[in-house]
């Protein structure tokens, strides 16, 4: 069962939208493949969720015109109905051996995708308040050509889809893989020293970028993002590139991993836009 403030069962703010209902509908129906003891068994959930009870229906049209009802009545308080669905997909695995049910990061999924501010947990039930998207900067270097805009975006999209659903540690590897990636772009790239930026991957083009700018407010900035990136690959700090310490490693909670991506978010808009000064080019909208 899922665990949230008891509160939340007497009142709510948020009710489900009809929408999000049909959906869930659509994936009931997905499981039952016309076996009425599963519209029942979701039907004796959502009823409680209603706050009535539930008796079996003449026939498969009934029970799933019946389940319906009692799922709009189940609608004004979205934890309700949240936890309905969650605790009846658990249940189902043992009551109907073989059913394809959702798991938890599905229906992460779904809730998300219709801006509903709740993430599943097991065993917590979560409220995201203040949810807010990951954000590069509205302009992109001209310089960098269309196809390497398009690789950014979808890595940031990516990212943002793997926070929503809950995935954290896969969320903090995909902004991270980013970031190094981000700082390909230096590679030829020459200084006001007349110094040209020869490194391959990431290590190397980062280490430059700050040799070339010794004393300066880059050299700082280049320095906490090496720290990062430093604690949240080593297997004693954050584990996301070389794996996890057992013995040592601490598994990240879900307010350190939107950290994480905040901040990593930050450093590759700067990264991006010290490039763009580098390059000497003029910037444009991205589209």
């Amino acid at each position: 069962m899922l665990r949230f403030d008891t509160n939340l069962r007497y009142y709510s703010s948020e009710e489900v939208t009809m929408e999000f209902q049909n959906e869930i509908s659509e994936m009931i129906s997905k499981m039952a493949r016309g076996k009425q003891s599963v519209l029942e068994h979701f039907k004796t959930y959502f009823a409680s969720a209603a706050g009535t009870t539930s008796s079996w229906s003449t026939s498969i049209s009934w029970a799933d015109t019946d389940l319906r009802r009692f799922m709009t009545e189940a609608s004004k308080n979205a934890v309700l109905f949240i936890e309905a669905f969650y605790d009846a997909c658990e249940s189902l695995i043992e009551e109907e051996p073989g059913t394809a049910v959702p798991d938890y990061n599905i229906i992460n999924w779904v809730l998300s995708k219709h801006s509903l501010a709740y993430q599943i947990k097991p065993p917590e039930l979560l409220i995201l308040s203040g949810k807010k998207k990951l954000e590069l900067t509205d302009i992109l270097p001209i310089s960098i050509d269309q196809s390497a805009k398009d690789k950014i975006h979808q890595s940031l999209a990516e990212a943002n889809r793997l926070l929503s659903e809950g995935r954290d540690k896969q969320a903090v590897q995909e902004i991270l893989w980013l970031l190094e990636s981000i700082t390909t772009v230096y590679r030829g790239i020459t200084n006001e020293n007349n110094s040209t930026i020869q490194g391959k991957y990431f290590n190397k083009i980062i280490g430059e970028i700050r040799r070339h700018n010794k004393g300066n407010a880059t050299d700082q900035i280049i320095i906490w993002i090496e720290n990062l990136h430093g604690y949240l690959s080593a297997p004693a700090g954050g584990g996301i590139r070389h794996g996890l310490d057992l013995k040592e490693g601490i598994l990240m909670t879900r307010h350190e991993a939107v950290l994480y991506c905040s901040l990593t978010t930050s450093y590759i808009n700067f990264l991006l836009a010290e490039y763009d000064r580098l390059a000497g080019k003029s910037t444009i909208s991205v589209k």
